[in-house]
């Protein structure tokens, strides 16, 4: 699709018919030196300097280096797609030459997961799953230097060997919207950003040790870049992260981190769930609320919020806000072997929250249904 206009492709599996990784560094590396070589491709998707395209109700998976390899656009619109368990990376923005996206650049109800990881033919099951150090990448959604407004809509990023959704390279201007999305299980961090960004409705599950022991993993890094569920980076002046009706738990070393802001940029939290799990990497330790390279430049506005085991610094705490239910148990259904984060109908962030923010929940259930809004991603009673 370099250079291609105007264009809708809809409708169809893309995949090869192979197991194996493209210069894997196990026992499933893809025959490049004696033919015949193999039921096996690199990519699904290349595209570049172009413009006003819909992707829908494509299945891209199991290839073996890249689900889409894309750059240069303007104005794309992926939906209903899953791009899954492809060997090295699910969405790859970084081309050749300049990377940069312009215009609006819309994810609705995709699905990116299992990427960094191989998968068998014909059963479809993950295998080989590695990243960095074992010479692979493993992002589900990674760019180069790109601009534009980048949205996502009712989507995962689920089980990537890497970051889930890393938008770190988003310097060139826009906004990142990320509503009714879900981020577990990604072995780096879960949704990371740069510059204004606002997350509404979403959960974000960073037990970034899930590749630990299992059966199919060759070598993941376990929580790399130290495994936070949220990571945001400021770089501009005055750029504001928004954060409204999340559901938030992390394993890693924080629920957040923010860095780089020039000077006035802010944090504004309404309506959350910031849940604390056991440091995976430092198991005397629970994940801390929020970390930052300057607290003197990077304001964080969080109030109506339930803030449960998290570790606290002398610049953010859960006290700071006036209607903040701190060291509350805000009574998830299930935390552990099985993650849901969907709260139970004796929960204490039931009707607490502020209203007139979001109308709709994680599953699209209209806001409020009771006297109040719910605090985090659900909408109960």
């Amino acid at each position: 699709m370099n250079g291609s206009s105007n264009v809708e492709l809809q409708c169809l599996e893309i995949t090869d018919h192979s197991s194996c990784v493209e210069f894997h560094s196990g026992s499933i590396s893809c025959n490049r030196n004696n033919p015949p070589y193999g039921d096996w491709a690199p990519i699904g998707i290349r595209a570049s300097d172009s413009k006003n395209v819909l992707l829908k109700n494509l299945n891209i998976h199991g290839l073996a280096h890249t689900g889409i390899h894309a750059g240069r656009l303007t104005d794309w619109t992926i939906e209903d797609t899953k791009i899954v368990a492809n060997g090295w990376v699910g969405w790859d923005g970084d081309i050749d030459g300049n990377d940069s996206n312009s215009g609006t650049t819309i994810f609705k109800k995709v699905n990116i997961d299992w990427n960094g990881c191989g998968e068998t033919y014909p059963g479809r099951q993950p295998i080989g799953c590695w990243a960095q150090s074992a010479g692979g990448y493993g992002d589900g959604l990674g760019t180069g230097a790109t601009g534009g407004d980048w949205i996502f809509e009712d989507s995962t990023f689920l089980h990537n060997t890497s970051d889930g959704l890393d938008l770190y390279y988003h310097r060139l201007g826009g906004k990142v919207t990320i509503t009714r999305t879900k981020a577990e299980g990604n072995a780096g961090d879960q949704l990371k950003t740069w510059g204004n960004t606002k997350i509404t409705d979403s959960v974000a599950i960073s037990n970034c040790g899930y590749f630990q022991g299992k059966s199919f993993t060759h070598k993941v890094d376990n929580c790399r870049g130290l495994g936070n569920a949220l990571a945001f980076t400021f770089g501009n002046n005055g750029n504001l992260v928004e954060l409204y009706n999340n559901s938030i738990y992390s394993e890693g070393d924080c629920l957040m981190i923010a860095e780089d802001a020039v000077t006035n940029s802010t944090i504004k939290a309404r309506n959350n769930i910031f849940y604390a799990g056991t440091d995976f990497l430092q198991p005397n330790e629970k994940s801390c609320l929020l970390w930052t390279d300057n607290t003197s430049k990077i304001a964080f506005d969080n109030d109506y919020a339930i803030v449960h085991n998290a570790k606290e610094s002398s610049g953010y705490k859960c006290n700071d806000g006036a209607n903040n239910l701190c060291s509350t148990d805000p009574l998830f259904n299930s935390l552990g072997t099985t993650f849901d984060l969907n709260i139970k109908t004796s929960s204490p962030a039931i009707d607490m929250g502020t209203t007139g923010i979001t109308t709709k929940d994680f599953l699209s259930n209209s806001r409020p249904k009771g006297s109040g809004v719910d605090i985090g991603a659900f909408e109960v009673r």
